[in-house]
C-alpha cells in the first residue's frame, strides 16, 4: 500500500525494521543537542561564541562529544536506511537516501577525526588559534563540509520533490534549510552559524523521520 504524508513524501507501508530504522533517524538530532547542551553548560571555559560544538570533543572528556558524533551519524545512517525502505516513487527516491548517508558518514568520521584544541579550550589551552592544523584537525573539517553539503543538496532535492506535488509549505521549508546550510561560514560568527547549522540540519532529518514514520 502506498500513502502520501502531509509534506508529499510518498511512502508505502514499512515493515516493523523500516520503522525502526526512522525512529533511530528521529532520535539521532534530539540525542545529539542533550548531549551537546549539556556539556556546554558544565565543561569549564567552553564558550559558544567562540568554540564550536565540535571543541567539545577534545580534553580529557571529549570522549563524550565523540560518542555523541558517532550515535548520531549512525542515526542518521539509519534514516538513510530507512528513506530507502520507505520512498518508492518520485523525484529523490535514489538521491535522498544516498545523501543523508553521507550526512550520517560525515558525522562519523568528524566524530573519530577530532579537531585540534585551540582559544583557551580545554581549559589550560592557550589563547588565539592553533598555529597549524593537524591532520586529524583537517579530516574532521573535511568531513563536516561533506556532510552539511550532502544534506544541504538532500533538502534542496526535497524542495523539488514537494513542489512538483504541489506541498508549498514543506517545499519552502526544505528550501529554507537547504540555503541556511549552504551559506559561507562567517570568521567572526563561525561557532554561532556552526550551532545554527546544526539545528536546522537535525530539525530537517527529524521531520523527515517523523513524516516517514507516520505514512506507516
Amino acid at each position: 500500500m502506498t500513502v502520501t504524508t502531509a509534506t508529499g513524501v510518498s511512502a508505502r507501508a514499512t515493515a516493523p525494521a523500516s520503522g525502526r530504522l526512522l525512529l533511530a533517524g528521529a532520535l539521532a538530532g534530539p540525542v545529539f543537542f542533550a548531549s551537546a547542551i549539556t556539556q556546554m553548560l558544565t565543561r569549564e571555559g567552553f564558550d559558544i561564541t567562540r568554540h564550536p560544538i565540535s571543541q567539545l570533543s577534545t580534553g580529557d572528556l571529549g570522549w563524550i562529544q565523540i560518542l555523541t558524533f558517532v550515535l548520531a551519524g549512525t542515526g542518521a545512517l539509519a534514516l538513510a536506511a530507512g528513506v530507502r525502505r520507505a520512498l518508492t516513487e518520485g523525484v529523490g527516491r535514489r538521491a535522498l537516501p544516498i545523501l543523508v548517508g553521507l550526512f550520517g558518514a560525515g558525522l562519523v568520521a568528524a566524530g573519530i577525526f577530532t579537531m585540534d584544541p585551540e582559544k583557551g579550550f580545554p581549559a589550560g589551552t592557550p589563547e588565539g588559534p592553533v598555529a597549524q592544523m593537524s591532520w586529524h584537525g583537517v579530516a574532521h573539517s573535511a568531513s563536516a563540509a561533506v556532510a552539511f553539503t550532502a544534506l544541504a543538496v538532500a533538502a534542496i532535492v526535497m524542495t523539488v520533490r514537494c513542489a512538483r506535488r504541489k506541498a508549498t509549505l514543506p517545499a519552502v521549508l526544505s528550501a529554507l534549510a537547504g540555503l541556511v546550510l549552504l551559506v559561507p561560514m562567517s570568521p567572526g560568527y563561525m561557532s554561532i552559524q556552526i550551532a545554527v547549522n546544526g539545528l536546522v540540519a537535525f530539525t530537517w532529518t527529524t521531520v523527515l523521520a517523523v513524516s516517514l514514520r507516520r505514512a506507516a
